[in-house]
């Protein structure tokens, strides 16, 4: 994936690219916060709704700009931390690239929206940048209620499970808008969540041949002979012990060079 946008990048494509675009989204939800505080039937007028996108095409625009809270004292914090998300990951990556991540969960938003025929709004697809900047950043420490501190990779496995729970229980627009807007995330990060599959696996085999060991009793040090050519220790004989698959999960003592090569 890195190799196709550093390509695109170098291309035409890569001049298109806005820079600090998390300001200006964040700059446009504090206006549309503004004006539905003033007029609330404009909340209507921004969302994504398919029914009206022909005749109200900018809808496919205003909903990026959907205040995430309609609460006076809320509002300021969730677009200073959805700012801090944005910009740490325009630094992490370069404007492009924040640009593509964003670009693909809206328009897999979008699309959701006008295939189930459902009106959509942002959450999901700011909630994808939230993950983004989790998985880069999992030890940021965030203040709840001013007093305590968590680490955002806790409150990223919670918001996880409430998605997975949306997927189960919501409708056929719900569960096509969480799909669609996380498709961005699927493509930047499939590769790093298989590898950490991948290392859970291999210290789970390493902890499972550890514990074999421990319950086979003390390994004896002396007198051991090799279990392939019989070379004993006592005559100089590098003996090792082996618990590998081929040796069928067991210890078993082998000479330097079988325990290398067999």
């Amino acid at each position: 994936m890195d190799r196709i946008l550093a390509r695109l990048e170098r291309g035409f494509l890569g001049k298109l690219a806005i820079e600090r675009l998390t300001t200006f989204i964040v700059g446009g939800m504090a206006i549309a916060f503004v004006l539905i505080q003033v007029r609330p039937e404009l909340y209507g007028a921004l969302e994504l709704d398919p029914a009206l996108v022909a005749k109200q095409p900018w809808r496919v625009v205003s909903y990026l700009f959907l205040p995430q809270s309609l609460s006076l004292f809320w509002v300021f914090f969730v677009l200073y931390f959805f700012w801090i998300m944005g910009t740490a990951l325009e630094q992490e990556w370069g404007a492009f690239k924040f640009n593509v991540y964003y670009l693909i969960g809206a328009l897999g938003t979008t699309a959701a929206a006008l295939i189930t025929r459902e009106p959509q709004g942002n959450f999901w697809l700011n909630t994808s940048v939230y993950f983004a900047f989790a998985t880069l950043y999992p030890d940021y420490v965030i203040t709840l209620f001013f007093i305590l501190p968590v680490r955002i990779k806790w409150l990223a496995l919670l918001l996880g499970a409430y998605i997975g729970w949306n997927v189960v229980i919501g409708d056929i627009g719900t569960k096509a808008a969480i799909l669609a807007a996380f498709a961005n995330y699927f493509v930047f990060f499939g590769g790093h969540l298989m590898a950490l599959l991948r290392g859970r696996r291999l210290v789970m085999k390493q902890s499972m041949r550890r514990a074999s060991i421990r319950s086979a009793g003390p390994v004896v040090t002396e007198g051991r002979s090799c279990a392939i050519c019989g070379a004993r220790q006592d005559d100089g004989a590098d003996i090792r012990v082996c618990s590998c698959e081929k040796c069928g999960g067991k210890p078993r003592d082998l000479c330097l060079e079988h325990a290398r090569n067999h």
